[in-house]
């Protein structure tokens, strides 16, 4: 039997930190095996995250090595400067009205922390893994970004050692929609484009999530960009999950995910209460996840809303499963900003996967809506449109069942795990 091979991933984030960059890594490990790969995994021992899912621990395969050094990120000396509580201090960009000290924090990340607060990692981290494969054997790193810090340990490495590496685009960089909540100079940014360019000019693949953002990343590199996108891994559903009936004595819409200042339900609940609120058949609204206040005194003020609208908070990726069982659709809200086009939410192809109709507001053009349409899943819909919506949301409440379930191997995670072995392979 032939040796596997080692390969290096480098990520900031990783269980129990939740989210669907977790995932992605997390599943890429779990099957790399399975091609030849035994994946190293290389993450922060202390990061500073908000969001946890314990279950994940759960997934982790009991052979992967996963190495983990100190990190020290200046969130800490945020909080001890402000006397915050606030477990994230990014939350801040969300504020309405803003402290001078909130003005001056920003600026500070914006300006003088670049390319991320995690950029202080970098040298400990290239100096921590240099020795590490030098004992291994090691020739090829996977970076994965955001934090886009990562992909300068991996062109640090790149230039010392001259190892095999391969850069993974989650989000994209200088034209990343967060950059421009900041108040960045012009000179800062034109260090982000260049620091940029180095990774896209030295890695020996780049890889990202998307159409668009593949498109973007060809533009700004001028090379090939291969795509692998985001996906589902079949064995997380339950046994049962297809073989139990929809309870048809209810019409209940489940979102999964975020709801925040870059996602706004606000036309889904107007379209959602004109055609409903006269029915008499049982309707109910479920929000599963970490929701923005903006939505919770929405529905708060209002009587009707209130009374049929459910926000049950943060659940772990093993109960979400549940709320997808007892969904007769599911409901996807897409952002309205700058990267709009090219976002594809991770959750998406479990949403395929569950075979529930979609309804979905976002850009009918982009690239969730063309996965959509291409599955026979359900229709996307701009924000101005809630006619169309509440039209919509009628006519699935009178069908009221799962639709059949297509075809979906080319979104299978062991199936996405052998394209990244294929460049993997390539010498």
């Amino acid at each position: 039997m032939q040796k596997k091979k080692g390969v290096l991933i480098i990520t900031y984030y990783w269980p129990p930190s939740a989210g669907s960059g977790v995932q992605r890594w997390l599943k890429f490990a779990k099957y790399l095996p399975e091609y030849g790969w035994n994946p190293v995994i290389f993450t922060p021992e202390n990061p500073d995250f908000d969001l946890k899912d314990y279950s994940l621990l759960n997934e982790i395969p009991v052979e992967l090595e996963v190495l983990k050094l100190p990190i020290w990120e200046p969130y800490g000396l945020f909080r001890k400067a402000k006397k915050s509580k606030v477990k994230n201090p990014s939350t801040i960009l969300e504020q309405g009205e803003k402290s001078l000290f909130d003005k001056l924090a920003i600026w500070i990340r914006a300006n003088l922390i670049i390319p991320d607060p995690r950029v202080f990692w970098v040298r400990p981290a290239t100096g921590f893994l240099g020795a590490f494969l030098r004992d291994r054997g090691i020739t090829t790193v996977i970076t994965t970004g955001p934090p886009h810090s990562m992909h300068l340990i991996g062109l640090a490495l790149k230039r010392r050692y001259g190892i095999k590496w391969l850069a993974d685009f989650r989000d994209p960089w200088s034209s990343w929609e967060f950059l421009e909540k900041l108040p960045i100079t012009p000179i800062v940014l034109s260090r982000h484009k260049k620091l940029e360019q180095n990774v896209l000019k030295a890695a020996d693949h780049i890889i990202t999530i998307s159409p668009t953002f593949q498109q973007d990343l060809f533009e700004l590199s001028g090379r090939k960009v291969h795509l692998i996108t985001n996906g589902f891994d079949s064995n997380d559903l339950p046994v049962d999950f297809y073989s139990e009936n929809v309870d048809l004595s209810i019409f209940h819409v489940v979102y999964i995910g975020i709801i925040d200042s870059i996602r706004n339900p606000d036309p889904f609940l107007n379209a959602f209460k004109r055609a409903f609120q006269t029915s008499v058949q049982k309707v109910k609204l479920t929000f599963v996840g970490k929701i923005s206040v903006g939505l919770e005194e929405k529905v708060s003020e209002d009587p009707w809303l209130k009374s049929h609208v459910q926000l049950t908070g943060y659940v772990s990726h093993q109960e979400v499963f549940a709320y997808y069982k007892n969904a007769s659709a599911l409901l996807l809200i897409l952002t309205q900003t700058k990267n709009a086009k090219g976002n594809i939410p991770g959750k998406l192809f479990e949403y395929l996967a569950t075979g529930r109709p979609i309804v979905a507001m976002g850009d009918p053009e982009g690239d969730s809506a063309q996965i959509i349409r291409e599955a026979n899943a359900g229709k996307v819909f701009k924000h101005s449109e809630e006619k169309e919506i509440e039209a919509f949301l009628l006519d699935l409440q009178l069908k009221n069942k799962p639709n059949p379930k297509a075809s979906l191997k080319q979104y299978e995670r062991k199936n996405l795990t052998s394209k990244l072995a294929d460049l993997l392979d390539e010498n």
